[in-house]
């Protein structure tokens, strides 16, 4: 692993590093931010999933969470969306290719290769923060935005007892339904639809549900909310009677602002469950 920066933040630290993942076969670069706790101990760790077109960056620059992380004393990692470099396959479209790994593993060529995000997530990066960081990995928790809220809520669900909670701002609700899932399915799965459900957070809660707390928040002016199908979610939560907040926060965007205005609602949210 090699660190690429370091900074004094609210009393920790925000350090960026890459390091040569197994899973992707690229070099992958994070973000994690350290409580001034994790001077002294391990500290629970919080999963920020960035949404498409962003990298490590967009999060741990524009979503203002390390000041209440420091507070509530957990740590956050920022992870990048896609693999990257020279021989990783793209495509002209924002939304497919870097930029665009919707965490899932891709079985279908050219992207089976490098893109197998839902792995760098679960087992990749998780093993390189246990193996060179204070971190309590027996207290989770995740969340992320757009593209990673449809992220944190399929891993959440997918992996039972990882997360003791689980929020998203603005998540992709059902992509099997939506053009913000049917074309990158396609195209990383294939065209067998069967193959798909697994990493749909609206049929996964018809299926498991999640064994902890759910939050939720999207904005009422949300330029893309027809793509993010937030009501297929919220009926599947009725029916499952499954413990969860969901709330559409009147005239707000589908921008970092937005993000940034209810972090301190999501750490809050998640500092009660880590801490429990």
């Amino acid at each position: 692993m090699e660190t690429i920066s370091e900074n004094r933040s609210f009393g920790g630290t925000q350090g960026v590093y890459s390091h040569q993942a197994t899973s992707t076969g690229t070099q992958m670069t994070f973000g994690l931010f350290q409580p001034a706790e994790a001077s002294d101990g391990p500290v629970p760790v919080l999963w920020y999933l960035s949404g498409l077109t962003c990298t490590h960056a967009n999060a741990m620059e524009k979503a203002g969470a390390q000041a209440w992380a420091a507070e509530q004393g957990i740590a956050v990692v920022f992870p990048d969306t896609s693999p990257r470099g020279e021989g990783v396959p793209d495509d002209e479209a924002y939304d497919l290719g870097q930029g665009a790994g919707f965490y899932i593993d891709a079985t279908q060529a050219p992207w089976n290769t490098h893109f197998k995000m839902r792995s760098y997530i679960a087992d990749d990066l998780p093993t390189v923060l246990s193996e060179n960081f204070a971190l309590d990995m027996d207290r989770q928790a995740i969340t992320g935005h757009s593209m990673g809220g449809h992220g944190a809520l399929t891993l959440a669900m997918g992996l039972p007892g990882r997360f003791r909670s689980v929020s998203a701002f603005a998540p992709i609700c059902n992509p099997t339904q939506s053009d913000w899932g049917r074309k990158q399915f396609a195209a990383y799965l294939g065209e067998e639809k069967a193959h798909w459900a697994a990493h749909d957070a609206t049929l996964l809660m018809q299926s498991k549900g999640f064994d902890g707390p759910i939050l939720i928040d999207t904005g009422t002016n949300d330029q893309f909310g027809d793509l993010l199908r937030t009501g297929a979610l919220a009926a599947a939560i009725a029916a499952k009677r499954q413990d969860a907040i969901m709330r559409m926060q009147k005239d707000y965007d589908h921008s970092y602002f937005f993000v940034a205005s209810f972090m301190e609602d999501h750490m809050n949210f998640h500092a009660e469950a880590l801490y429990a």
